[in-house]
């Protein structure tokens, strides 16, 4: 997720990702087809950014204390950020369709890529990042303070924020916003309680973190969703799930029918000015099939997550339709929960991941457009290794099998198993990926496995309570770094604790406070063989995004935090 040094606004990340766009350099032409780092941006920018702006230029003054050793070096940087809504009444609508489900409309318990994506729509964090990169700039905040400890972080809100119904917003409301989500404890609370300490109130535009201990990517932690501050009538102790009162955000829920229909206004006390697009509204698809019928019926202007690949390849081809792809950040695996037999052996959790046929899945389901991974850090990003590669090798039908054997197991005693998907949250292909896997792994001839299904909600729900031993599951990052890809699934609760390593553990706690670079970068590619030896969550393919839309739908930018900004849309004629 994070960098190594403590910088301000959009260097927060900037610096490294130059870094890492250095290292990618010695990567190949086919893996760069999916590396992280370049950022899409499409649309006719120019034209959204024409005419005048709803709010005056903010310049944000950041003074930035970093201690290295002996040596302290404080920095003051001023950063003039301006609106990019255009002024002016907002007018028309735009539909979205998807194949997505929302989980929970509370940041203090959601934690998946799409439901992601509606509150940073409704709300907004103290920093965000600047669309189309990967850098931070100021949200909510223009700009903060570190101290020289690099523990504690004081933020200045802007001036005359205000919930969506007028309520003024204050450092108070970030402050028990926050709080609440420690308290509820849900599954990415763990993004704040990892790290804070305390939170306060010094004053109504001042809020200050104290740390547990020096964090280099703290900046970025505070633009996810947990430290959104949210209206007051969110239920203070438990969770909200279908709380339409949202945040400071552009836009805001007129009506809600889960699993039906989003329907969003914008917001007219967004602190950026009213959005182009006065309404924005979100379609719920049973399918793909279905979608893609919506989109080229006109029903929709926008197909976005998920299309088939045979879909998109068609949709290429049709006249007033534009298909956009994104190179992406987002990785699949499969979670092995340790606490459940047969998977507690490590024997036969090492057999599974010797037998997957990865490139039969990106070839066969997905049709060329994913990769095959064998880290869960993503190719092209620092400190990436191939240590299941190393280890088990591609498809390994003989190694799987003299594993099988030393746990006991044989053609005529077979190791049976339940491998769990959900059908619809990654896309209609999911059956496809798991009938696969179950091909691959059968192909042993001493493996029987039965696949096994539930819609995303209660998919979560079971996984949450440890009920499942084999799972499908994707991620998308919550901020760029290989700490997000890593220290998620080590003894964590939305897993039911599917996987615990003290020393892994201590390991990625060292490299996510080491303040140089190359020193985590080394952390981390010994972790990935730690990973690969315990084989509890087994990586198997990268992809990307494809969104289609009709003809005259602009401002689709999009980047590796793979959130789409509907505030960002316009129509042209």
């Amino acid at each position: 997720m994070w960098k190594s040094f403590y910088f301000t606004c959009g260097k927060v990340i900037g610096d490294m990702m130059r870094k890492y766009a250095k290292k990618r350099l010695a990567v190949s032409t086919t893996v760069a087809t999916v590396g992280i780092i370049v950022a899409l941006i499409i649309g006719l920018v120019g034209g959204y950014f024409a005419g005048s702006m709803a709010a005056a230029p903010a310049t944000a003054t950041v003074t930035v204390t970093q201690t290295v050793g002996a040596k302290t070096v404080t920095s003051t940087v001023e950063k003039t950020v301006t609106s990019t809504v255009p002024g002016g009444p907002a007018v028309s609508r735009i539909v979205i369709g998807v194949t997505d489900k929302v989980s929970d409309i509370d940041p203090a318990n959601a934690y998946d890529f799409y439901t992601w994506e509606v509150l940073t729509n409704i709300m907004g964090g103290l920093m965000r990042y600047a669309p189309g990169t990967t850098e931070l700039e100021p949200g909510l905040a223009i700009g903060y303070t570190v101290s020289p400890d690099g523990t504690e972080y004081t933020f200045r809100l802007r001036p005359n924020l205000y919930f969506a119904d007028g309520t003024p917003m204050t450092a108070q409301d970030v402050v028990r916003s926050i709080k609440r989500v420690m308290e509820i404890n849900g599954d990415p609370a763990w993004l704040v309680t990892d790290f804070v300490k305390d939170v306060v109130a010094v004053d109504d535009h001042t809020v200050k973190f104290i740390l547990k201990k020096p964090v280099a990517f703290f900046p970025a932690l505070v633009a996810t969703p947990p430290y959104f501050p949210v209206h007051p009538a969110y239920k203070p102790k438990e969770i909200d799930s279908d709380q339409t009162a949202g945040g400071v955000g552009p836009y805001r829920i007129v009506k809600w029918v889960r699993d039906v229909e989003l329907v969003l206004e914008a917001n007219p006390y967004w602190w950026q000015g009213a959005p182009k697009i006065k309404q924005i509204v979100i379609k719920f698809f049973k399918d793909a099939t279905a979608l893609r019928m919506a989109l080229e019926a006109g029903e929709i202007d926008i197909a976005w997550r998920t299309l088939r690949p045979t879909d998109i390849n068609d949709l290429k081809g049709k006249s007033g339709i534009k298909v956009i792809e994104v190179p992406g950040a987002y990785i699949r695996y499969i979670i092995f929960n340790t606490k459940i037999p047969p998977f507690d052996n490590p024997l036969v959790r090492k057999a599974l991941a010797a037998a997957v046929d990865r490139k039969a899945l990106c070839e066969r389901v997905f049709l060329g457009t994913t990769t095959p991974l064998y880290s869960m850090i993503p190719i092209g990003m620092w400190s990436h290794k191939d240590s299941f590669l190393e280890k088990y090798g591609e498809h390994n039908l003989e190694l799987a099998k003299k594993l099988l054997k030393e746990a006991g197991y044989s053609e005529t005693n077979k190791l049976k198993i339940e491998l769990w998907y959900t059908p619809t949250h990654y896309g209609d292909t999911e059956v496809d990926v798991a009938t696969l896997i179950k091909e691959a792994w059968e192909e042993t001839g001493m493996v029987e496995v039965t696949l096994k299904s539930a819609e995303w909600t209660t998919y979560l729900e079971y996984t949450r309570k440890g009920m499942l031993g084999a799972t499908l599951y994707g991620w998308y990052p919550d901020y760029v770094d290989p700490d997000d890809y890593t220290s998620p699934w080590v003894n964590t609760s939305w897993t039911g604790y599917a996987y615990s390593n003290p020393e892994l553990k201590k390991l990625l706690d060292e490299a996510s406070v080491k303040p140089i670079l190359e020193e985590r970068a080394k952390l981390y590619e010994r972790a990935q063989d730690i990973w690969a030896d315990d084989a509890a969550v087994v990586p198997l393919f990268q992809g990307k995004l494809a969104v289609a839309v009709r003809e005259g739908v602009e401002g689709v930018i999009l980047d590796p935090t793979m959130l789409f900004r509907y505030w960002l849309l316009y129509k042209v004629s």
